[in-house]
Parts: structure tokens; sequence; C-alpha cells
């Protein structure tokens, strides 16, 4: 931030593609600070990060010195001075970010010739039958305001500019905004949050994305895509996903539903004036006269009939007086006519034009049709279970009701009523608020099938009459076009029994024909983030990758198509990782052309939130999946995969010994800043699904996982692996072989990521700080040890003297980080310890600046959550 020559240092050890842009970005917000603090200031910045240098390299990481310095900072100064270097870890972020763009057209060509090769002819069909859908969750894991991260948007677009005016305007702007919000995001923020990432980069990345592969197509003599191809879709949770959250309802969900369909026309609309404008030929072809029953100008006649069809969707349009005579179908009354116009341009030699911008119009209608982005619906199996025991205990006064039968008396009756004529729901049925607020969501999946929601996900599906009561349930709701009905498989238990809860499912008649309506396709959903809570990240992994396996032959074995959704998040102890890597070690078999994923929290903002790196991050999608489904695996060793079996249940009781440990709990609310995490306003969801309750249970994956990250101990990715890691490390041979297997590389190189973000001496610094009881302390050295045994194991099955030794890029730009997190780190523990003590002089801006330390901390380390 300094203009100081000892910086020099520092930036040398940033990795050289990041170097100039860092240091850039690093000197213009040193002149920013200078201006609104003085020099004085900037110098005390300096000072501190010179003193957190020096203690980050002391090889007992003396923090005894910076301590002194932070100790004495006047109140007015602490929440600037974190304020700080939490700018500069997001502005380093950003030198990343336009890094990342910059992939392009040069790295996209090296695997585009890989997939080539692999493919050949056939790629052009293989890209026909691929199907890519990307679904936006609004986890609470995105610390930043929104008003921010469209200031650092702009700040990557002004990188690129050799003149520094912009981007010193963009910095100061953000430098004097508020980073921390003032109140929770509404679900409809975040909807609209969600609808701003697809209008500002998606809906101008997909058409380059595409345009990019018909080049590379051409380049090996092969005819483009055909305008309709498009292997890529989008859907959203946020205002969709209800479960743990009461504050998204059926009303909030049909708000964004309607939303979502009047920005999407707004969008088209604007399209189609420019093509207007552009297409004023007459030139077209005997079919489409005959369509328009006019040769002058039919282009514009037949786009002119398309805007009055996406003006029916406006609600405040009023100026069509036809507007209840004309429905529009679906997206069909936007693609047809739209492919109408680009054929008979082409038929009369005219390509060129219609290769222009109407293309990209057709490939965007592809897409994002008239509903712009698909809602998913979510809801907890509990929720379902309550409604039907509200009924039959209105039907049956008998204390024999849905919440006392087994399985098999659930199966009986759902199965009758699922055959029967007559309706469900009594007329003079008065639900409780609850139940009625679920039958309401029913209503709204039931209205909306097929034209805004396509999937309904069950949380914690057990049984297959969890599946069944939701197939009940939109029946009775008046469901006309069949939706997906997807169990989510998201503990320990629930992955081992998946296939065999799909296999009775599938047996089941009525289900049968009900799947029949959905081409006999059967969505499940893979958790990753409980299941990691619930075993640790390494069994939990293994049990996801046998149960895909399983989940896969039994659809098989019934004649179904399968398609898997990954309920991934950013950091490693909720599936995060490498795109292609990720992918590529799916088991043999299960990708099959087909991928759905979530894009969770902050991981929207780093991989879609600009239109170049939405460009990489889509193309890798692509080609992984590709690859996925065509390149020839043999199967597993099966001496391996006992191996591993064994390895996990290991690990598994390693994990659940630490979790159910006595003072766990205790050790975690003292150590963790969790507590005070609920007050960052960052998602609409409470960090707990049941707040009457303190346990691990209650505590959902993603403030888990942030929790840890906060005090660096990184807990959820190695926590159960220390056996797994000496195994490995005590037989070579058998290390060699695992590490030919992508399953387990993965497993390996991820985990190394995450030993080397840990820092036991920060760690020990906030226990001595925040005053961890004497006996939890004791549990927390062993945990310590346990870390410490696992990265020097680690480091002997890579036959290396240090963590990511292979890696020198992410070990360099992790030093470096460090440089500006040490100050935060210990200026947060300070910050607890008055937050959680009796004086409350200076609360608010003590509050204040705690929230700043764990947005720059989340910022520095990404993957947070």
């Amino acid at each position: 931030m300094s203009q100081s020559s000892s910086r020099s240092t520092d930036f040398d050890a940033i990795p050289a593609r990041l170097r100039g842009d860092v240091r850039r970005l690093g000197t213009l917000l040193g002149k920013v600070i200078e201006d609104a603090r003085g020099s004085d200031f900037v110098a005390k910045i300096e000072q501190i990060r010179a003193l957190a240098k020096k203690a980050r390299f002391h090889p007992e990481a003396d923090w005894s010195e910076l301590t002194q310095v932070l100790a004495e900072l006047e109140s007015d100064d602490v929440v600037d001075i974190v304020r700080a270097f939490n700018q500069f870890l997001n502005l380093a972020n950003l030198a990343e970010q336009k890094q990342s763009g910059l992939y392009q057209f040069g790295e996209l060509s090296n695997d585009w010739e890989r997939l080539y090769r692999l493919r050949g002819d056939t790629l052009s069909d293989d890209l026909e039958r691929t199907r890519i859908e990307l679904v936006l969750t609004a986890h609470p894991t995105e610390v930043l305001r929104r008003t921010l991260i469209r200031k650092y948007d702009h700040m990557v677009q002004a990188l690129h500019d050799t003149d520094d005016a912009v981007l010193e305007r963009l910095i100061s702007e953000a430098w004097h905004t508020d980073e921390i919000r003032r109140t929770k995001p509404t679900p409809l923020d975040e909807a609209q949050w969600g609808f701003n990432v697809i209008e500002n980069s998606l809906w101008h990345a997909l058409p380059r994305l595409m345009r990019q592969l018909d080049r590379h197509l051409e380049l090996h003599g092969k005819p483009p895509l055909a305008p309709t191809c498009m292997p890529f879709h989008f859907a959203s949770w946020m205002g969709g996903d209800r479960d743990g959250n009461p504050n998204v309802t059926a009303e909030i969900s049909e708000n964004v539903l309607t939303i979502a369909r009047e920005r999407a026309a707004r969008n088209f609309l604007r399209e189609l004036d420019g093509l207007v404008e552009s297409l004023s030929m007459s030139q077209c072809t005997a079919k489409l006269v005959e369509r328009t029953g006019d040769a002058n100008e039919p282009y514009r006649h037949v786009l002119a009939q398309v805007q009055r069809y996406l003006r029916l969707l406006i609600r405040d349009d009023q100026h069509d007086s036809t507007r209840d005579d004309v429905r529009l179908n679906a997206d069909r009354d936007l693609i047809e006519p739209l492919v109408a116009c680009y054929e008979s341009l082409c038929e009369c030699g005219l390509e060129v034009i219609a290769r222009g911008p109407l293309l990209d119009s057709i490939r965007r209608a592809c897409c994002f049709g008239t509903r712009l982005v698909d809602l998913d619906i979510r809801q907890h199996s509990q929720k379902h279970n309550l409604v039907l025991d509200e009924l039959t205990t209105y039907l049956d006064e008998s204390d024999s009701t849905y919440a006392h039968w087994n399985e098999e008396e659930r199966l009986q009756f759902l199965t009758k009523e699922l055959e029967s004529k007559r309706p469900l729901l009594p007329a003079k049925w008065v639900p409780s608020d609850e139940a009625a607020e679920v039958l309401r969501t029913f209503e709204l999946t039931a209205r909306f099938s097929g034209s805004g929601v396509s999937n309904y996900i069950i949380s914690m599906a057990a049984t297959p009459t969890d599946v069944l009561a939701v197939v009940l349930l939109l029946r009775a709701s008046g469901l006309q076009n069949p939706v997906q009905v997807v169990p989510l498989f998201e503990t320990l238990d629930d992955l081992n029994n998946a296939a065999s809860m799909l296999n009775s499912l599938l047996n089941i008649q009525v289900y049968r024909e009900y799947l029949r309506r959905l081409d006999d396709t059967q969505q499940v959903m893979i958790g990753y983030s409980d299941s990691a809570k619930d075993a640790g990240q390494f069994a939990a992994a293994w049990a996801q990758y046998r149960a895909q396996e399983s989940l896969k032959r039994i659809a098989i074995s019934h004649g179904v198509k399968l398609e898997l959704f990954h309920g991934r998040g950013g950091a490693i102890g909720r599936g995060g990782g490498p795109t292609h890597e990720a992918i590529l070690a799916q088991p043999p078999g299960t990708v099959d052309g087909t991928l759905r994923l979530t894009e969770q929290g902050e991981m929207i903002r780093f991989k879609l939130g600009t239109p170049d790196t939405a460009i990489e991050t889509l193309a890798r999608y692509l080609f992984a999946t590709v690859e996925a489904t065509h390149t020839m695996r043999s199967g597993d060793d099966l001496s391996l995969r006992s191996i591993v079996e064994k390895l996990a249940d290991q690990s598994v009781a390693e994990y659940r010994e630490v979790v159910n440990h006595a003072g766990f709990v205790g050790l975690f609310n003292e150590l963790t800043p969790e507590q005070e995490l609920s007050d960052l306003a960052i998602g609409s969801r409470p960090n707990r699904r049941n707040t009457k309750t303190e346990d691990i249970r209650s505590l959902r994956a993603i403030p888990w996982i942030f929790a840890w990250t906060q005090v660096r101990l990184m807990l959820p990715a190695w926590c159960g692996t220390s056996s797994v890691l000496k195994n490995l490390a005590d037989d070579p041979e058998l290390t060699k072989r695992m590490m030919k297997w992508p399953f387990l590389r993965m497993q390996i190189e991820l985990l190394e990521v995450m030993l080397a973000k840990a820092d036991p001496s920060l760690v020990n610094y906030y226990a001595t700080r925040l005053a961890v009881n004497k006996d939890r302390n004791q549990l927390l050295q062993r945990l310590l040890d346990d870390f410490e045994e696992s990265t020097i194991n680690m480091c002997r099955l890579r036959e290396t003297e240090a963590l990511l030794q292979e890696q020198p890029e992410v070990r360099e730009s992790l030093l470096v980080r460090n440089t500006y997190l040490d100050p935060l780190h210990l200026m947060q523990s300070e910050l607890l310890s008055r937050f959680r003590g009796d004086d409350q002089t200076d609360a608010a801006e003590i509050e204040k600046a705690l929230k700043v330390t764990m947005a720059g901390i989340a910022s520095g380390l990404r993957n947070t959550g």
C-alpha cells in the first residue's frame, strides 16, 4: 500500500503473472488512504505490515511486538486499520480475477485441441448432447456488499487500461463505502443479485463462448454448431430454498418467478430493438412470406410479433389492447420465429447477416428463455410429513396418524391415494399456518411447473415415502406438467443407503408411471456439505463416490436415466476444488453427458462475476464434462477400494471421536466467532436449522466451515485424516498406486492446500487471547498435535520438504496474503475479547471492526464457506 522500496520483497514473492497488477493496485490504495487519513496513518499501516512479516518468518512466530502495537491503537483508528488490510486482500483477488479472464482464446485453444484429439469428428455431436446446468445459490459465504461487488467488477475492467485515473477513482469509491451491510438481505434481494449476475455477465459471456467454439470447429474444417445447440442452462435456489429459512414463502417465490420473467422479457425486447434495426432487408424465402403475408421487410414483421408476445410478460405494460387474446407459449414463441429468420437468411445467401447479432439472440433464447432462470424449490421432508400428519388426524381422530406410522403403513396410504380418483384434501379441512404455507408452495409449484419451476428438492430424503409424499401433494395441488422430484442424500447413512432407497422407489408402480412422464429420467442430489460435517471430509468423499456408483447401477437395472445433481460449495469441506479435476474424478460412467451442480456464495462472483471469468468457467465445465463422458477408464482396482474402505472407516471414527468429545462444542463456541458471525448481515437464512439448540448437528455446514476458517484451524478439511495420511506415508508403493486414481489424487491435493492454509501459531494466539477453558485447551492441543502429525505425513507421502512445494505459485501467493491476514487475525482476537467482555464503552466501533475482520479474512483465504 505504501510506495516504499521496502515493499519490493513482498511484491517479488507474488507470482509473476500477478505482480504488476498487485503493485499497481496496492500503490493506488496507499495513495487513496493517504489522501483520506494522512501520511502518518499510512506509515502506521506499513509498520503493522512489516511487523506481521517479521513475525511470520520468525522460527517461533513471535507475535509479541505486533501485539503491543495493535494494543496501543486508538479505537478511532482500529476500524480503518482493519479496513486497509481488508481492502488490499480484496484488490489482490481482483488481480487474480483479471488474470483468470486472460484464459480466453489461448488456453481455450489448448483445451480444445486436446478434446479434439480425444473425440475427433464426433465432437460436434458430443456438444449437441451435452447439458450443463449451474444452479446459483445464496448460501451465506459472500461477505461483500453488492455495492462493492459492482465496484470491484468495474475495477477488473479498469485494470486493462493503462490510465490510472478511473482505477484510482473506483478504489477511492470503495474506500469511502461501508463494507458491512447494516441489515440482512431478504430472499428477494438475493434473487435480484442472482439476476444481475446473469444479465451483467452470463448474458454476454454465453454467445462469446459459443462463437469461440464455432471458430475452433471451422479451423478443423467442420461446420459451426447449430444455432439452437445450447449445452448451458442455469437455475437458482435464491427465493426457492425454504429449508430452514422461514423468510422464503410461496409469496416470495412467486414474486421471484414474476420478476425473472419480466427481466427476461425486457432483456429480449432490447435485443429485438437492435435486430429490428439491422434486419431491414426484404430478400427472404417463400416460407417466410407465407408466414408473414408481407414480402416487404418480412423480418421486421416477424420480430414485431415476437415483441408483442414479450410485452405480455411485463405486468405493468398496458399499451397492448389485445393482451388477453395472446399468450406466449413457453419459449417456443420466442425461439421459433428467430430461427425462422435465421434459416431464411441462410437460404437466401445472407449467412453473414444470419450469423451476426441474430445468432447471439437465438442462443440466449435457448439458454435463458422467457424465464431468465429456472427456480428450484427445496423443502425439508419433515414439512411434508407435518401436512400429512395433520391431514390424517383430521380424517381419523384415533392416535394412529401419519407421524406414527412405519414405512410400510405410509407406503400403503400414499399408494392408495395416488391410485384414487377422489380429491386428497377435504374442502372443510383447515390446516395449521405452517402446513398451509407448505401447501401454498405446492400450489405454486403446480402452477409454474414447466414455466419457471423444474425441480422440487427434498432435504433429508431417507425413504421412498419421502418422495411419494411430494408426488401426492403435487397432484393434490393440481399439477399438470410433471417436475423432477429430487431426493437429497446428505448424511453418511443416507449416502450409504441411497441405492437401496432408489431401488425400492423404482419398484413402486405408481411412481414409475409418474417417472414415465419425465422420459424415465430420475434426478438425485448428492449433498457434500452436511455429509462432510457428519462424517469428516475423507469418509464423506468416499461415501459420495460409492453412492454415485451404486445409484448408477440401480438406475441402469430399472431402465432409468440417472442425472446426478452435485451440491458442491466453495470450501474443501463442502466439495470445492478445481473444476476440471473434480469432474474427471467422478466415478466412471456417472457423468454421461450431463452435469448439474451448485455454484454457491462467493464462488459465483469469483467464477461467474464477469464475462471473461464466466467464459473460462463455462469452458472448463464443458470440456471436462465431454472428457469425463468419453474417456475410457477401467473400473477401479478392487484391492485399492478395499484399502480406501478401511481408511474411510478409520477416518470417520477418528472424526466423530473429536466432534462428540464432551468439551468440543464448548471449544468451538469459545475459540471461533461463530456466535458473532450470526450478527454479520450476510444471507437471509439463519445459521442454525434449530435456533433453540447449541449442538453441532443443528449448525449449518456453511457457518461451521466459515467459523473454523476465521481462526485458521481449517478443522473440517483435515480432521479425521491423520490415520489416512500415516497409512499412506508408511507405504510408498501403495501411495504411488493410489495417486494414479483420480479420486484419491484429488482428495490428497485438496487436503494439502488446506493444511497449508491452517496456522497453529494463530490458533494458539486466539486460544490465549480468548482465555479458552483449561480442559478445552487440552483438547485443542490434542487437535494441533494431530494437525502437526498430518502435516508431517503429508510431506512424507508427497516426498517433499514442505507443503505445496510442487505448487510454488499457490504457496507464494499464500505467503504474501499472510502478511495482510496476520494483523486481521490478531486484531480479530483482540476485538472478540473486548466484544465478549463487560466493558461495552466502544461496543459499536468494536462490532463494526470485528465484522470487517471477518470479511477481510474471508476475502484473503477465499473458499471460506
